[in-house]
C-alpha cells in the first residue's frame, strides 16, 4: 500500500466516523424533543412532567456539546497526524536528547500533555457550565485544579515506568514484542485493581464505614445469602463534587469493597438500597466483571498484534504524516487512530453490557422485592436527570444500560 492511499483511507474513515457520530447525536436530539412534552406511560404517576423535561433538557445539552467535542477531536487528530504535529514533536525530542528510549518517552509525554491542555476547556465547560446549570456540580474550581494535579501525579508515578517498559520491550523483544507487552499490560491492570481501593481512591475522596446500623444489618444479611465477602461497606463523599448518586464494587479478590455515594443514601430507603446492592451482586454472581476484564484483554491483544504488523511498514508512518519510524511514533499514532478502528465495536460492547444488566436485574429480583428495585431506579433516573426517551439507535451504539422504559418493563414482568 502506498502512503498516499493510506492517507486517503485514513481521512475518509475519520470523515465517515465523525459524520456517523454527528448523525446519531442529531437523531438522539430529535427523538428526545419529540417526546419531551409527555411522560412515558411506564413512569406516569411516578415522575412529574417537570422532572421528565429536565432530564430531556439535560441530556440534550450534553448531546449538543458532545457534537462540538466530536468535531474538535477530529480536527485535533488531523493536526497531530497528517498536519505534522507528531512529526514536529518527534523532531524536537531528537534535538533535545540522544538516547532513543528517552526520545520516545518525551515524544509521547509531550503529545499527551498537549492533548490534555487543549481538551481542558471542554472538561471545564462540561463541569461548570452544563453540570452547574442543571444543579449537579458541587465542585469548586480550586478542587478541580487539585484533582487535575493529583491525577497528573498518579499518572506520572504509575504511567511513566509502564511507558518506559513498553517501549523497551517493543525495541528489544523482536517481532513478537506484542506478546510481552500484552503480558505486562495484563499484570499492570490487575495490580491497579488490587491497589486502587486502598491507595488511589482515597487520594480523591473520603471513605467512611457505613454508619446506619439497620441498613448495615440488612446488607450484611444479603451478602451472606449471596455468598459474597468484602473488606467493608463504605460511604463515599460524592456530594463534594456532584449531586449524582451511585453505588459500585471496587477492588479485586480480598480487597473488594462495596461503596455507596452519600448522595445515593440520601434519596433511597433501606429496602431500595438493598435492591440496588442485589443488582450489583448479580454482576458478581454471574462473573460479569471477570468476563469484561477478559474481553478487554482479548481485544487489547488483537490490537497489539495489529500494531506489530503496521509498525513494520513505511506507509503507516508516512500516511499519517510522520517520516521517522520508531517504536514511540508507532505506539502514539496507533493509539490516536484506535478510536476509528474500534468505533464499530461500540454497539457490540454496548449490547454485551446491556445483556449483563438484564442478568443482574434478574438476579436482584430473586434476592429482593422487584418493586424496591423499580422504585430505586425511578428515583435514580429522576435524581440524575437521565432521559426516559433515548433514541433507540443511539442507545444501541452508546448505552451500557438498557433504556429506562425497557428495563422497568423487564423488571415488572419479572
Amino acid at each position: 500500500m502506498s502512503a498516499q492511499l493510506f492517507t486517503s483511507i485514513f481521512i475518509a474513515t475519520l470523515a465517515l466516523t465523525t459524520l456517523a457520530k454527528i448523525w446519531l447525536a442529531r437523531r438522539h436530539l430529535a427523538y428526545i424533543a419529540a417526546h419531551r412534552n409527555g411522560v412515558p406511560e411506564a413512569f406516569a404517576g411516578q415522575i412529574s412532567l417537570a422532572s421528565h423535561q429536565k432530564g430531556a433538557d439535560y441530556t440534550s445539552a450534553k448531546t449538543r456539546f458532545s457534537m462540538l467535542s466530536v468535531l474538535f477531536d477530529a480536527a485535533l487528530l488531523l493536526a497531530f497526524t497528517v498536519a505534522g504535529g507528531i512529526e514536529k514533536i518527534s523532531e524536537l525530542s531528537h534535538d533535545w536528547f540522544s538516547q532513543p528510549l528517552v526520545q520516545g518517552i518525551v515524544t509521547i509525554i509531550i503529545a499527551l500533555l498537549l492533548s490534555s491542555i487543549l481538551e481542558a476547556p471542554f472538561n471545564i465547560y462540561s463541569t461548570f457550565a452544563i453540570e452547574g446549570r442543571f444543579g449537579f456540580n458541587h465542585m469548586t474550581f480550586r478542587l478541580y485544579l487539585v484533582d487535575a494535579f493529583k491525577s497528573l501525579l498518579v499518572g506520572t508515578i504509575l504511567g511513566l515506568p509502564l511507558l518506559a517498559c513498553v517501549l523497551w520491550l517493543m525495541g528489544r523483544m523482536g517481532e513478537h514484542w506484542w506478546l510481552y507487552v500484552w503480558g505486562l499490560w495484563v499484570i499492570f491492570n490487575l495490580l491497579i485493581l488490587f491497589i486502587y481501593p486502598a491507595f488511589i481512591a482515597p487520594l480523591f475522596n473520603k471513605f467512611s464505614p457505613l454508619a446506619d446500623e439497620a441498613t448495615r444489618a440488612r446488607i450484611e444479611a444479603l451478602l451472606k445469602r449471596c455468598g459474597f465477602t468484602s473488606s467493608g461497606l463504605f460511604v463515599m463523599d460524592g456530594s463534594k463534587r456532584s449531586a449524582h448518586g451511585n453505588a459500585y464494587f471496587t477492588g479485586f479478590g480480598k480487597t473488594k469493597r462495596i461503596v455507596f455515594f452519600d448522595t445515593l443514601l440520601e434519596h433511597l430507603n433501606t429496602e431500595e438500597i438493598e435492591a440496588v446492592l442485589a443488582h450489583e451482586l448479580g454482576h458478581f454472581k454471574h462473573r460479569h466483571v471477570m468476563k469484561r476484564i477478559a474481553s478487554t484483554f482479548a481485544i487489547s491483544l488483537v490490537f497489539l498484534w495489529l500494531l506489530g504488523l503496521l509498525m513494520q511498514t513505511s506507509w503507516f508512518y508516512q500516511g499519517l504524516g510522520v517520516t521517522t519510524q520508531s517504536t514511540a511514533n508507532a505506539l502514539l499514532l496507533f493509539f490516536m487512530i484506535m478510536p476509528l478502528l474500534s468505533f464499530l465495536l461500540g454497539p457490540v460492547m454496548s449490547a454485551y453490557s446491556r445483556k449483563h444488566e438484564f442478568e443482574a436485574d434478574s438476579y436482584a429480583v430473586k434476592q429482593t422485592n422487584s418493586r424496591d428495585l423499580v422504585n430505586a431506579l425511578v428515583k435514580l433516573y429522576q435524581d440524575n436527570a437521565a432521559t426516559l426517551t433515548p433514541d433507540p439507535l443511539y442507545s444501541k451504539f452508546y448505552d451500557s444500560h438498557p433504556p429506562a422504559s425497557v428495563r422497568i418493563a423487564h423488571l415488572k414482568a419479572a
